[in-house]
């Protein structure tokens, strides 16, 4: 448990009670967490019974065969996981560089993206930090990094929201294409209202409007409605119908690299394209924490030039 060595948590008997807490929540059990945390089955009764009374709510329905969270428990976790991620990134930033990372990394990222780069750079980094614990999750929407409880979410493109912090870790394009096979058949787009006349293959991702694709070119940036008979949500799916000439897609330079490598894709008016940097997003709170510095860090490193670092395209 990421929490345990710290001075302050075991010396602080509240601090104790909320890791008690914590960790019965993770484990479903008194007798797992107590034998997690070196403490007597009884002695665990004892002290989240003191906790209830101190909160003056229940944290948990025990039964002889199972123990489950309450809904008031549910929102005093949320709490308590705060406290103590607060506590531990304060000694974290007391420290500073004496201190090798450690403790549980939570990372939410697109399916794509996570799969072939951000997962095998995470592999990299734990080598690097075997104190570290990494849990990366794949979805393609945007998370909830407070409610959800994640460190960081790896995104494609414009971060709005006001109460988080966008790092850019590396540069990177949205750009028109299509295969040799659509543009024989149908020809080439000569502006971007013309893609109005086009099968547009469309992709429901995380940060996109569903239909509207907004470029920048030489006479700044415009805004053009398209349609086409095939969606999705998966970029994969998306890609491989480009690949069979069923329409034009807009997507990721890293992303359409390889099917330019491979003669599968071409690029359709290159004056054109989508700014679509990747930045890793946190909270205000988990931005000071030395592990996630760390990880931003390597992420930024390896993404630009390491073994898994976002290819480009020469089309």
């Amino acid at each position: 448990m990421e929490y345990q060595n710290s001075q302050l948590l075991n010396n602080d008997p509240f601090l104790r009670d909320l890791l008690l807490f914590t960790a019965i929540a993770r484990c479903s059990s008194f007798v797992s967490a107590g034998a997690e945390l070196g403490i007597s089955p009884a002695h665990v009764s004892k002290r989240i019974a003191t906790l209830e009374q101190s909160l003056n709510c229940k944290l948990f329905n025990r039964t002889t065969r199972r123990v489950t969270i309450t809904r008031e428990g549910e929102a005093m976790l949320v709490w308590a996981k705060q406290i103590l991620e607060n506590v531990h990134g304060m000694l974290e930033t007391s420290h500073g560089d004496r201190v090798e990372p450690k403790g549980l990394l939570r990372i939410s990222t697109s399916q794509r993206l996570g799969r072939f780069h951000v997962a095998p750079i995470l592999g990299l980094l734990r080598k690097r930090y075997p104190k570290l614990e990494v849990w990366i999750e794949l979805m393609d929407r945007r998370t909830d990094l407070i409610g959800e409880q994640f460190d960081i979410d790896i995104r494609v493109g414009e971060v709005t929201e006001q109460h988080l912090i966008a790092h850019k870790i590396a540069s990177s394009q949205r750009i028109l294409c299509a295969a040799p096979s659509y543009v024989a058949e149908r020809g080439h787009p000569a502006s971007l209202t013309d893609l109005a006349q086009h099968d547009c293959l469309l992709l429901r991702d995380r940060d996109s409007s569903f239909g509207l694709w907004r470029l920048e070119g030489p006479g700044g940036m415009e805004t053009v409605k398209v349609t086409g008979p095939m969606a999705s949500n998966n970029s994969d799916i998306v890609r491989e119908w480009a690949h069979e000439g069923l329409g034009i897609i807009m997507a990721s330079t890293w992303d359409v690299a390889p099917s330019f490598a491979q003669g599968k894709l071409m690029r359709l008016l290159p004056a054109w394209h989508q700014v679509a940097d990747i930045s890793a997003v946190t909270t205000i709170r988990a931005s000071q924490s030395e592990k996630i510095k760390v990880c931003l860090e390597f992420l930024t490193e390896q993404l630009t030039a390491g073994a898994y670092a976002l290819e480009g395209i020469t089309g």
